[in-house]
């Protein structure tokens, strides 16, 4: 029982940073990647569908991304989706290819962004620290029903703290990266 509450709060604490990182990876620099526009969608003949799944997407020059438009019906849907998000990009169209520009960020953009990336750590932090409590919860409860000696629940609950302190660590070495990535020129 002891194993399954540590191997669960292990698991809860990686869907966190799971979820930190996909959140960073939103978050626009002034360098062009094809996962800024993950979050898009398209309508498909009715359906809402991801852009990656009617078209693909590459980069070019390390600041436009490219994206060849697979049938020449959706190319307008493709521009009006681009055009309607948060992006704030206009796009270019010729022919089946509808490129993106990405404008270097402003000064004060960046710092927005870099506040945008604190507040994303900073919810990973307390979706850990949330982890760590219930599973000092369920220990807790262990030991008040017998299941399991002080000393026992005593060294799970330190388990669980190093793997809550190595998890901060990798959620803040992560959003130190991509602050690191925006305040370059």
């Amino acid at each position: 029982m002891r194993e399954e509450i540590l191997e669960d709060a292990h698991d809860r604490m990686q869907k966190s940073l799971n979820i930190l990182s996909e959140a960073l990876t939103r978050i626009r620099t002034a360098r062009a990647h094809p996962s800024l526009l993950d979050s898009i969608r398209v309508d498909y003949y009715g359906v809402e569908t991801p852009i990656s799944q009617v078209a693909s997407i590459t980069v070019e020059e390390g600041r436009t991304l490219v994206i060849q438009v697979w049938e020449q019906g959706m190319v307008e849907e493709v521009e009006r989706a681009l055009t309607t998000s948060k992006l704030g990009i206009t796009p270019t169209t010729a022919g089946t290819v509808v490129r993106l520009p990405m404008p270097p960020l402003t000064e004060e953009r960046r710092r927005e962004q870099v506040r945008v990336v604190r507040d994303t750590l900073e919810e990973a932090r307390v979706s850990i620290r949330n982890v760590r409590r219930d599973a000092n919860q369920m220990l807790k409860d262990l030991l008040k029903e017998k299941e399991i000696t002080e000393d026992e629940e005593h060294r799970d609950q330190e388990a669980v703290q190093k793997l809550t302190d190595e998890s901060i660590h990798e959620a803040e070495a992560l959003a130190a990266e991509k602050e690191k990535a925006l305040l370059e020129i």
